[in-house]
């Protein structure tokens, strides 16, 4: 029973990791898309290709930017000499700065202000969209479609008119243009304090006849942008469509073609790790929706689009279609703000929480509240570990006082390996009788490991994937707790006057920071606590197991063995407290370390 309590604790730990490392890739080959899940998809695609005869050749471009010139794309201009192409109406919020253009009447160029590209000092601000043929377009777009080809509608090329020229939250601006045969196409924006802009498209018939019509919204991004590759974050296309969360990596919208699906409400747009470009349609209305890749005549492009169905404007007719759009970055409170009080879909799930959404979120919750208290999110990790600590302590001091219970057995279990060692049979049948005679349950020290497990893997996406974890500093040399220690065993942890190697260098495994070898000698130290594996094999694995995890969590965010070995000192002390009140000694007798 002690062999198979031990091999129970060993399958504990690389459960943690199979969990932490391949939960997102065992979902997607183990939780294949349900027989009915691939029916409504081919479904849907076959209804939109029907909905999409009417928008060929001249509705929504097949292409982002199709018309642009293509060499200028590649070489990419300087972006300041692509602003300056044309009349702009100006951004101005207290968090996004930007333009947009009066040709095409593209939202092309957004700039966030309150987040730097990197710490240091003079970083400059990152930038969001960008118009087309800079180095990597990436712009917002809207217009109309209709079944007559004849019919003159906006595109990239109209030259929109305003009285307007700053868009402020005070401000809103409107755009129109007249096609010369009776139409008036006005678009109306209005933008927050946040990151929402308001979109309503107008078309006003004054002509004699009726016309066909549907307005579309699409993001275009050129270039596959660099992502970090990581199973458990989705960047790239993503929507919540059809009332499910709809994620299409670059590779695969490049590789299996692509994707379109109806939907009643939701969104749909393109992400990164933080930052977010998202389309909103009308939530009761329903869509066409879309995301497209195309690189055949250039560099690769992207976009994501949805049209509404086509309706009629009767002569001296008004039709009038509104939407939103939201573009920066991605802070958990004011998305679910968003997601409220204006009523969309899902939207938070733009923040990739992953499968243990409803352990993670409210950890992030829990993290961002003791941060407004505390004033640092370091202090603030250490602050919620101690809560949890104390939340879990009956459970967590019932297990360590049955691993006390363990330890002083730990002489007797070694005779009875020495007698019965050649019959397992009865040495199981020996260890059982002694565990019912002491009233222990071997069983119990694997509580610790398992209660672990989802606050460990909670914590690890909270600080990978959520922005207010984003260069976030603690004290001394940890100036962005979402990054690995920036020290290294190497360099001696800066004593030594040369550099540490590249990521992708043989050696780089040994840029070991400080914290990640305080996190294994605290994790060391509690294994002296433990109860000794009575076989000499499994002792030898659970010996070299504190160094694995220094090794495994030297490339972690540097916040995340903050809290593993902050949990470490915790459970010490209290596994000490509890050892020294039951009478057994804190080191490892004799008897235990025998062979």
């Amino acid at each position: 029973m002690q062999n198979e309590d031990q091999r129970n604790i060993l399958l504990a730990v690389v459960l943690s990791a199979v969990i932490l490392f391949g939960w997102t890739f065992a979902q997607e080959y183990f939780f294949p898309p349900s027989p009915e899940q691939i029916a409504a998809r081919q479904a849907a695609q076959q209804q939109q290709q029907s909905q999409a005869n009417l928008a060929s050749d001249s509705s929504i471009p097949e292409v982002p930017g199709g018309t642009d010139n293509l060499l200028k794309l590649i070489e990419g201009r300087p972006r300041e000499e692509a602003l300056a192409d044309a009349k702009r109406i100006t951004i101005d919020t207290p968090t996004v700065e930007g333009s947009i253009s009066l040709t095409g009447g593209r939202i092309d160029d957004l700039v966030l202000k309150n987040y730097q590209t990197s710490i240091e000092e003079g970083s400059p601000n990152v930038i969001l969209l960008s118009p087309a043929q800079t180095k990597n377009p990436y712009y917002a777009d809207f217009g109309w479609i209709s079944s007559d080809r004849k019919l003159a509608v906006p595109d990239n090329k109209t030259i929109w008119s305003t009285t307007d020229t700053n868009l402020t939250p005070e401000n809103p601006v409107t755009l129109t243009w007249n096609n010369g045969s009776g139409l008036t196409f006005e678009r109306e924006l209005s933008i927050d304090d946040g990151y929402m802009i308001s979109i309503k498209q107008r078309v006003v018939n004054t002509s004699n006849d009726r016309v066909d019509l549907a307005p579309y919204s699409l993001v275009s991004r050129t270039n596959t942008p660099e992502t970090l590759g990581y199973y458990i974050l989705h960047e790239g296309p993503i929507g919540v469509l059809g009332g499910s969360l709809t994620e299409v990596d670059y590779s695969d919208l490049k590789e299996d073609g692509n994707v379109a699906l109806p939907s009643t409400g939701g969104w749909l747009g393109i992400t990164d790790k933080y930052w977010l470009t998202a389309l909103i349609p009308d939530q009761s209305k329903e869509v066409s929706t879309r995301f497209i890749y195309s690189g055949k005549n250039g560099p690769d492009r992207y976009q994501t689009d949805y049209f509404y169905n086509v309706e009629s404007v009767p002569a001296g007719g008004t039709l009038e279609f509104s939407s939103n759009m939201f573009a920066g970055a991605k802070e958990v409170p004011l998305i679910d703000q968003y997601t409220d009080s204006l009523g969309i879909q899902d939207l938070d799930l733009a923040v990739d929480f992953g499968w243990f959404y409803y352990i993670t979120k409210p950890f992030f919750y829990a993290l961002h509240w003791m941060t407004g208290i505390v004033g640092n999110v370091g202090l603030s990790i250490m602050a919620v570990t101690v809560i949890i600590k104390l939340f879990l302590f009956p459970l967590a001091n019932k297990s360590y006082v049955s691993m006390a219970k363990m330890r002083k057995l730990q002489p007797k279990l070694v005779t009875l390996r020495e007698k019965f060692g050649d019959d397992r049979q009865k040495l199981n049948q020996e260890m059982m009788t002694l565990y019912k005679q002491e009233k222990v349950n071997p069983m119990a020290g694997c509580l610790p490991i398992l209660i672990q497990i989802p606050i460990f893997f909670s914590l690890y996406k909270v600080l990978f994937v959520t922005l207010e974890m984003r260069q976030a500093p603690f004290y001394g040399w940890i100036h962005d707790l979402s990054v690995p220690d920036p020290t290294s065993l190497i360099n001696g942890f800066g004593l030594f006057p040369w550099g540490i190697p590249e990521a992708d260098t043989l050696i780089a495994f040994l840029n070991i920071g400080i914290w990640p070898v305080l996190m294994g000698i605290s994790m060391f130290l509690q294994q002296q606590l433990n109860p000794q594996p009575t076989d000499p094999v499994q002792a030898k694995v659970f010996l070299f197991m504190p160094l694995f995890f220094t090794f495994l969590l030297g490339t972690f965010p540097a916040g995340l063995v903050i809290y593993w070995t902050w949990n470490n000192l915790l459970s010490i002390i209290q596994q000490a407290v509890i050892m020294k009140k039951a009478g057994v000694p804190l080191g490892r007798t004799p008897a235990e370390t025998k062979s």
